[in-house]
């Protein structure tokens, strides 16, 4: 009588195979069904191509990886929404859509590439009040008005203390879809993801004015648990 279960060996690479390689996020399901079907395909006509879309698949589930991360417990803290680069840290007033004035708050800009993780996570906990998607350019996402002119989704999150606290997905050169998973009146946790750009794209913080930033332009984020604020004590 033979077990169906797998050998010790097996079961520990399964197991160091599932802490290597991260999750993938369920958007970038259809393009890595699709890239398998073309590889299939080019397999047929040549070896060297099937190698070749074999390589193109990994990258693509790659690039929708979703890792695992360790969020922060401190209070009145926003953590990064993106892995990336900071490229802006300025002080202008939130997108005009969710209507909140021309009262300065803090922006930090991240910048993704596309070797980066392209999930967008919560920055705090809290309550998500309002959702507004705004039609635009693709402009470079690393430059300044991408923030007002590139093509966006907006979503404003309210935390416990009644701090409002904006984090928008901007669409880049090469982005041309963002996915947003959270609705209007929906908890939600700091760390959280919660939606996804498709190749290339900007990620942009917007905290209350007296928040003190941690970060500076040209230092790498770790979404979910790299700190970029100190928000106002209450």
């Amino acid at each position: 009588m033979t077990s169906d279960k797998p050998s010790g060996a097996a079961s520990h690479f399964l197991e160091l195979a599932r802490s290597v390689v991260p999750p993938m996020h369920p958007a970038g399901r259809p393009f890595v069904a699709g890239a398998a079907a073309a590889t299939l395909l080019l397999r047929r006509l040549s070896p060297k191509l099937g190698v070749v879309g074999g390589l193109v698949t990994a990258w693509v589930a790659w690039f929708f990886r979703e890792p695992k991360r360790v969020t922060p417990t401190r209070p009145n803290v926003a953590v990064a929404p993106a892995d990336g680069t900071v490229s802006h840290v300025v002080e202008v007033p939130a997108p005009a859509e969710l209507g909140l004035g021309d009262e300065p708050m803090v922006r930090i800009s991240v910048f993704l590439s596309v070797f980066d993780v392209h999930v967008q996570r919560v920055p705090v906990d809290g309550e998500v009040r309002q959702v507004s998607y705004h039609p635009g350019k693709f402009l470079s996402a690393d430059l300044d008005k991408a923030s007002e002119e590139n093509e966006r989704n907006t979503v404003l999150v309210r935390t416990p203390s009644g701090r409002d606290v904006v984090v928008v997905q901007i669409a880049g050169l090469i982005a041309r879809r963002i996915v947003c998973d959270v609705v209007e009146g929906e908890k939600v946790g700091a760390g959280q993801t919660y939606g996804l750009i498709r190749f290339g794209s900007r990620v942009d913080l917007y905290v209350p004015r007296g928040s003190r930033p941690l970060v500076e332009a040209g230092q790498r984020t770790v979404g979910g648990e790299t700190v970029l604020a100190e928000l106002p004590e209450d």
